[in-house]
């Protein structure tokens, strides 16, 4: 069984590292918000491998829950509209 938890840590460890370096190096602010929640969840599957289901669940529930929707509101009503047109008189 230590060999498939070997292969599910080396494969949530790149997830993890590489959601990580996209968040810094995405220049999309809202691609960058989802990259750090899919950050986040997989830190959490880590703590789900050490046993630690409390604090998994807090994780998802304070972090991708809570900061990653206040991120989201922020993208979202702080946006420019490209699409309307203003004519001058």
């Amino acid at each position: 069984m230590a060999l498939y938890e070997s292969i599910a840590f080396a494969l949530f460890a790149l997830v993890t590292v590489g959601s990580a370096a996209g968040v810094v190096l995405v220049r999309d602010v809202w691609h960058s918000a989802l990259l750090l929640g899919v950050s986040l969840v997989s830190v959490a599957v880590f703590y789900v491998m050490n046993q630690a289901a409390f604090v998994a669940t807090m994780q998802i529930l304070v972090y991708v829950g809570g900061v990653l929707i206040l991120i989201t509101f922020a993208v979202m009503l702080t946006r420019e509209d490209d699409s309307v047109i203003e004519v001058a008189p």
